[in-house]
C-alpha cells in the first residue's frame, strides 16, 4: 500500500475513531501517523486504540506511528460560588492562592509559578484568551488586576501568561506515568507540551533513551525564543497553531509557522503543521475552502505533515476529513510550481554521507531515477534524503520495525522491513525486487541505492549504486 504522496497525514484517535475497523479505514483513505492524546481518556482506552493501530498495520501491510502527545502542566483556576461571574472592563480582580470559591471579585490561581513570572504591567489571559487581565500589584501568592477585555469566566478556565516564561517543568507527575505506560506499549514518537526551553527536551530526552523520538510541540512563544536550543535536541517538531495563538496575535501566527517549518527543515528535522486545519468538519461533512487552503499553504512550505485533531477524535466525519485532506496534499503535488514553492536551501555539514546524499539527489534529477532506495539501520539516511526533497519516491530499506514506523512520519519515504544484507552484492538485488514488489520502479527502469559499510552501522552512508530493474 504506496502512497501516492509525499506529505504526511497525522490522525487524532479518540470515541469517534478509536475503533479497529475504523483505525483501519483512517489508514486505507491516508493516514500514516495515528496521534493518542493523553490529555484525554484513561490508559485502558490508550492500550486498545494503539492496539487498533498495530491490527490496522498488519492489515494493510504498511508500517503506520503512533504519536503518543503527553498533556503537559494545564494552568487553570478554581471554581466561583455560582459557577461563573459576570465581569465589566475597567473593574478590579483579583488572583490568588486562597482555595475559596471565587466570587466577582477574585478567585483561586493555584500555582504559585504563576505569581513568581509575573510583572507589572504584564497580561494574563483567561478561557483561551476571551478574558484579558492586567497586572496592577503582585506578590508571591497574589495578583490584583484590572479587566481589560472579557465579561464572564466559568469554573476551571485556563490561564495564559505571554511573553513571560512560567518557572514550571515540562512534565509533571501524571506525564512520567503516561511517559512509561507509552513507552512500554511501544509507541514510536512522544511529544512533549509547554516545551519552553532546552532543558525540557532533554529531560525528556534522558528518559525515552532512544525508545522513540522525541517531538517538541511549539506553543508558547518562550520556545520561540530559544528555538535553536530546542530543537538542537529535538528529533521532531509539531507547531501546535492553537495554544501558540492564544498568546500570539492572530497576525504573528503566520509567520511563526513559517519560521517554525523552516528551523525545522534546515535541520532535517520532521515538522507537523497542527491545529484547526480543517476545523468545520468536526460537524460538517466538507471544509471550509479557507480550510483548503490552509491545508495546502502547508504543503507548499514543504511540511512533513498536517494533523488533524478533534476532526477525527470527535468529529462527526473522521473518514471525510482524511480523505479530504488527501485529496488537497495530492492535487498541490500536482501542481507544477510546487517543487519550486517547497524548495528549501540550507547549510550541508562535510561529513561523507551527507555529500553522498546531496550527490544521490543531484543524480535522481538528471538520471531518469524511478526511485530511491535507501539502506537504514535508525533512519538516518532516509531523512537525510527526505532532507533534500527529492521528487522520486524514497523507499527506506531497514531490519528493525521501530524504523519502519518511525518513518512513517518522514517527507516522501515509504518504509519496509527486509533483512540486513550481509555482502554488499545483495543490496542491489533485494533494493530491485522491493522496489518492483511495491511498484515504485516499473520493469526497465533505474533504481538509485545509498547504503553503508559496514552494513548495519548507523549513519555512515558511504556507497551509491545504480541498479536497473529486469525488462519483462
Amino acid at each position: 500500500m504506496i502512497r501516492s504522496r509525499r506529505a504526511r497525514i497525522v490522525a487524532t484517535l479518540g470515541p469517534s475513531s478509536a475503533a479497529p475497523d475504523k483505525v483501519a479505514a483512517l489508514a486505507r483513505a491516508g493516514a500514516d501517523v495515528f496521534r493518542v492524546n493523553f490529555s484525554h481518556g484513561s490508559h485502558t482506552v490508550h492500550a486498545h486504540a494503539i492496539a487498533a493501530v498495530r491490527t490496522a498495520e498488519a492489515a494493510l501491510g504498511r508500517p503506520l506511528a503512533v504519536l503518543a502527545d503527553l498533556q503537559g502542566p494545564k494552568l487553570r483556576l478554581g471554581a466561583f460560588a455560582d459557577e461563573a461571574v459576570r465581569l465589566k472592563p475597567g473593574q478590579d480582580f483579583r488572583l490568588d492562592t486562597n482555595p475559596a470559591p471565587g466570587d466577582s471579585s477574585r478567585v483561586s490561581a493555584p500555582h504559585p509559578e504563576v505569581f513568581a513570572a509575573l510583572r507589572i504591567g504584564a497580561d494574563i489571559l483567561l478561557d483561551d484568551g476571551k478574558v484579558r487581565l492586567r497586572v496592577l500589584e503582585h506578590g508571591p501568592d497574589f495578583a490584583r488586576t484590572t479587566v481589560v477585555a472579557g465579561e464572564r469566566l466559568s469554573n476551571h478556565k485556563g490561564l495564559n501568561l505571554p511573553g513571560l516564561t512560567i518557572p514550571i517543568p515540562a512534565l509533571t507527575t501524571k506525564d512520567r506515568a503516561d511517559l512509561a505506560f507509552a513507552l512500554e506499549q511501544g509507541v514510536d514518537w512522544v511529544a512533549l507540551s509547554f516545551v519552553q526551553r532546552a532543558a525540557d527536551m532533554a529531560e525528556l530526552r534522558q528518559i525515552v533513551q532512544g525508545r522513540a523520538g522525541v517531538l517538541a510541540k511549539i506553543e508558547k512563544p518562550a520556545a520561540l525564543e530559544a528555538l535553536d536550543e530546542i530543537l538542537d535536541l529535538s528529533q521532531a517538531v509539531m507547531v501546535a497553531r492553537g495554544d501558540l495563538g492564544v498568546e500570539l496575535a492572530p497576525e504573528e501566527v503566520p509567520v511563526a509557522q513559517k519560521r517554525l517549518v523552516r528551523a525545522a527543515r534546515l535541520r532535517g528535522l520532521p515538522v507537523i503543521v497542527a491545529t484547526q486545519m480543517l476545523e468545520s468538519m468536526i460537524r460538517s461533512p466538507t471544509p471550509t475552502r479557507a480550510e483548503a487552503s490552509d491545508v495546502a499553504g502547508a504543503v507548499y512550505e514543504g511540511a512533513d505533515a498536517v494533523m488533524l485533531s478533534a476532526e477525527t477524535a470527535a468529529g462527526d466525519y473522521p473518514l471525510e476529513a482524511v480523505a479530504i485532506m488527501d485529496r488537497i496534499i495530492t492535487r498541490v503535488e500536482q501542481d507544477p510550481r510546487w517543487p519550486e514553492l517547497m524548495s528549501a536551501e540550507y547549510p550541508r555539514d562535510e561529513s561523507d554521507a551527507e555529500a553522498l546524499v546531496a550527490a544521490a539527489s543531484r543524480a535522481a534529477e538528471v538520471a531518469d531515477i524511478a526511485c530511491l532506495a535507501a539502506f537504514t539501520t535508525k533512519g538516518q539516511t532516509a531523512q537525510r534524503l527526505a532532507r533534500e526533497r527529492p521528487l522520486q519516491p524514497t523507499l527506506a530499506l531497514t531490519p528493525s520495525v521501530a524504523t519502519a514506523r518511525r518513518l512513517a512520519l518522514v517527507w516522501g519515504v515509504e518504509s519496509r522491513v527486509v533483512e540486513q544484507p550481509d555482502d554488499p552484492e545483495v543490496l542491489a538485488k533485494v533494493a530491485v525486487e522491493e522496489a518492483l514488489a511495491q511498484g515504485l520502479a516499473p520493469p526497465g527502469r533505474r533504481v538509485l541505492i545509498l547504503a553503508g559499510l559496514p552494513m548495519g552501522s548507523p549513519g555512515a552512508a558511504n556507497i551509491l549504486r545504480l541498479a536497473h530493474t529486469p525488462r519483462r
